[in-house]
């Protein structure tokens, strides 16, 4: 099976689908939530500078054709900074 790539919407890197984060406009209802759900998407790198410049310039809300509420951004911001007090795994220690 090919892997799937996608494009970030806010440095436009291209990558594996599993290292972006997914912001999903969930269809017919119109919510926005993460991850999960049908409809239209968009994905954005799991990184400050990516994260700051898409809220700055509601690049989130144009790829969704839907305003993105303060409260998803929030929740985004508190995911970068779980990710960020993740060790690092060097590997087994014997």
């Amino acid at each position: 099976m090919k892997p799937n790539y996608r494009r970030c919407l806010s440095c436009r890197q291209v990558g594996l689908k599993q290292v972006f984060w997914r912001v999903v406009r969930v269809y017919p209802s119109g919510k926005v939530q993460l991850d999960v759900g049908m409809g239209r998407s968009a994905y954005i790198c799991p990184q400050e500078n990516c994260l700051r410049a898409a809220q700055k310039k509601n690049r989130l809300g144009r790829a969704l054709r839907v305003s993105v509420s303060e409260e998803l951004y929030q929740m985004l911001w508190q995911r970068l900074a779980a990710k960020a007090e993740e060790p690092i795994n060097a590997g087994s220690d014997p």
